[in-house]
């Protein structure tokens, strides 16, 4: 396992959601490059820190004990790590103070360390937020690697922080430099909002929701398709989103009771608003969480989902499978996982190793919607 070794720490880190054989570590060059800043510049024991998206915790967990730290986020899956990685390092898990991505960090800071996000409009709502939230003498200061940092990032860093200056690449890692200066308090541009037509509704979206200014040809390739069995059912919309796909079906099943999960806190606090839009004080269960991993075995008789195929930048199918397996066990006998995905991703023969049966109940040219039984 990969150390991070840092003048701040030496630290034996891991990834969430854990996998066997992980090929990736949980920090990079560009975590590695701001914390020899950090140190270059002296902080100190009283400093307050903001860090804005440390994946895995890597900057928070090296900085814990060593000054004021908050970190905030939009990931559960982040967090969580965050709370392994301080464990596992023998560090108290109270020298982090963790505030979601859905909330307001309360300053004012000497520090903001930023981890320049893959979704530009979380940094912007980021940094509009950041305003008045600034001590004097604040050194504001972003990260990444130069392959995932696009021009952008240091536009917006212009526009709500100051003047901004890059640093020589280390390791293909960057640091952007923003020097604040005086500005009027900025209006958010977020949540967004679009309209569908059927079913008739107003989707709000917070910064880093999927596919915020309009549906993803995903779920509009699944909506027609949504099962429509009656009755008393418990039903998961796994990866919610919004809560599109959970408040679609709930709409057409008044006796459901609906569980909406997702592990970014924009997005359960978009699917919340949402949903009390859409169906008042009906009772849901939305929440913040790793897929179905809290969920009680044979508790639910449907889930819904619309898998990723990415986290942060890594592309690829392991959380969807993961979903699968976390449906599977959270379905009882008989109970159904009705899925949408991209043909090319074959879906059908990995379902077919999970569940009895796998039946393809809808396509368009580019997705199949697929309903696998638990046998």
């Amino acid at each position: 396992m990969p150390i991070l070794e840092s003048p701040f720490a030496r630290l034996d880190l891991i990834r969430q959601p854990e996998q066997a054989n992980e090929p990736l570590q949980a920090f990079d060059a560009a975590d590695e490059y701001l914390l020899s800043h950090l140190h270059e510049q002296g902080l100190a024991a009283g400093d307050r820190v903001l860090v804005l998206n440390d994946a895995f915790g890597a900057l928070a967990s090296s900085l814990a004990g060593r000054a004021v730290v908050t970190s905030s986020g939009d990931s559960y899956l982040g967090q969580l790590a965050l709370r392994k990685n301080l464990a596992r390092n023998g560090l108290a898990e109270d020298g982090v103070t963790f505030v979601p991505a859905s909330e307001m960090a309360q300053g004012p800071f000497d520090w903001v360390l930023v981890r320049v996000p893959k979704t530009l409009a979380l940094l912007e709502e980021q940094l509009i937020r950041l305003h008045g939230q600034l001590a004097p003498g604040v050194r504001v200061v972003a990260a990444g690697m130069i392959k995932h940092l696009p021009r952008a990032a240091g536009d917006l860093l212009e526009r709500y922080i100051g003047p901004v200056q890059a640093a020589l690449a280390v390791k293909k890692a960057r640091l952007l430099f923003a020097t604040p200066e005086a500005k009027p308090a900025p209006t958010s541009p977020y949540p967004s909002a679009y309209r569908l037509d059927q079913p008739p509704l107003t989707l709000i979206n917070h910064a880093n929701v999927f596919c915020r200014d309009g549906l993803d040809i995903g779920t509009r390739a699944f909506l027609p398709h949504l099962p429509r069995a009656l009755g008393h059912l418990h039903v998961a919309d796994l990866g919610c989103g919004n809560g599109v796909l959970g408040i679609a079906y709930a709409l057409g099943n008044p006796q459901a009771e609906l569980t909406l999960v997702d592990e970014s806190y924009m997005a359960v606090q978009s699917a919340q608003a949402n949903w009390h839009a859409a169906l008042g004080e009906r009772p849901a269960d939305v929440r913040a969480g790793d897929g179905l991993a809290e969920q009680p075995a044979q508790s639910l008789d449907l889930v819904l989902c619309n898998p990723p195929f990415h986290q942060q930048q890594v592309v690829g199918d392991f959380l969807a499978w993961r979903m699968f397996q976390q449906a599977r066990a959270a379905l009882v006998k008989g109970g159904e996982l009705w899925i949408v995905g991209n043909r090319h991703l074959g879906y059908h023969q990995k379902l077919k190793r999970l569940f009895g049966g796998v039946e393809q109940v809808g396509a368009t040219p580019k997705f199949v919607i697929l309903r696998a039984t638990k046998g």
